[in-house]
């Protein structure tokens, strides 16, 4: 059955946001695509089974492989929209997405979905897209530490461009300001209440150094409620991420409670001041965060509504779908290329 689509519900925005909006040119796009749950009833019955238990193999191995797919497909469906354009390695006439400067220290899990396409062409050789395998992998891989569970319209097809350009613009960074993540987030036709439950997607995974430095070393003693544990957590990452003399790369989990559960603790973090992200306290703390700052304490307190909303939310983002894909899209053979 095809999904319709959820009403949008815009918060009310000051005069200088709308003005913003209106710049960006286009409408928001998170559309009814063409997507059902059945798709490949016919051609591939086994492609969730398949993707289900190669995933299952991958986080028995390394629990953060969930937090990278999860990461791969956010990455993917803010540019041109889930079209799997995201996993194209550079070539002599395209380029790639993979070293945009949003990307090129934060992506990772490219060989998992290697992996399992290669299973999947050896049972259904030309059928299953990578976009719509890397959909159904982020689905499985939250579900394997412990989130909620969502169908998974199927249905996409892989593009044959990326855009290196849109990759650097329209992926929220660590240290945006609130305003313009959440202009980010309209420009695909995602709500305010959809970015902050797909934030809550940092209850697993780690940060770079590199992309937190700014917030350890500038207002996290503001935000943060000083208490013993939040002054060692503090000392700690200082220690993991100097002021200066590099340790770019240096990793610390975004949630140090359950860094390997999802769950709600990440608002909690919030809550306490200690979001190790700015873009993430950012949702409680700002000034200008009155609706993000209720959503974010009633996650906190109600993780059965967290759950809900995430998956809704998921599903939604999943929805982002590239036109142009379905029109001259293909099933890419290999992840990385597009067919000769």
């Amino acid at each position: 059955m095809a999904f319709p689509l959820q009403e949008i519900k815009l918060p009310i925005l000051p005069f200088s946001m709308l003005i913003i909006i209106s710049i960006l040119g286009r409408s928001l796009h998170a559309s009814d695509p063409p997507l059902t749950l059945d798709y490949y009833a016919p051609t591939c019955p086994s492609v969730f089974e398949i993707v289900k238990k190669e995933m299952e193999c991958e986080v028995i191995s390394d629990p953060r492989s969930a937090a990278l797919i999860v990461r791969l497909h956010f990455h993917d469906c803010f540019v041109q929209g889930c079209d799997g354009s995201v996993l194209l390695d550079d070539t002599i006439t395209l380029q790639g997405e993979k070293k945009a400067s949003t990307n090129i220290n934060s992506l990772e899990g490219f060989k998992i979905i290697d992996r399992i396409k290669n299973k999947i062409e050896s049972e259904c050789p030309g059928i299953v897209s990578c976009a719509d395998i890397l959909t159904i992998a982020a689905r499985d891989a939250v579900l394997l530490v412990g989130g909620p569970y969502w169908d998974v319209p199927v249905g996409r097809k892989d593009s044959k461009t990326a855009s290196f350009e849109l990759a650097a613009s329209n992926i929220p960074t660590a240290d945006e300001g609130l305003l313009s993540i959440i202009t980010k987030f309209l420009y695909q036709g995602l709500s305010v209440t959809d970015l902050v439950a797909l934030s809550g997607a940092h209850t697993i995974g780690m940060a770079h150094c590199a992309n937190f430095r700014a917030r350890i070393y500038g207002d996290f003693e503001t935000t943060s409620d000083r208490s013993p544990v939040s002054e060692t957590y503090l000392n700690n990452l200082k220690s993991i991420c100097p002021a200066t003399g590099g340790g770019d790369n240096n990793i610390s989990a975004m949630d140090y409670v359950t860094p390997n559960l999802f769950d709600n603790s990440f608002y909690h973090l919030l809550l306490k001041g200690d979001g190790l992200l700015n873009s993430d306290q950012e949702l409680y703390s700002s000034i200008l965060g009155l609706e993000t700052k209720d959503l974010v304490i009633k996650y906190a307190h109600d993780p059965i509504a967290f759950f809900h909303q995430f998956s809704d939310s998921m599903v939604k983002m999943g929805n982002i779908t590239n036109p142009d894909s379905f029109v001259d899209g293909e099933i890419r053979t290999n992840c990385r290329f597009v067919n000769t």
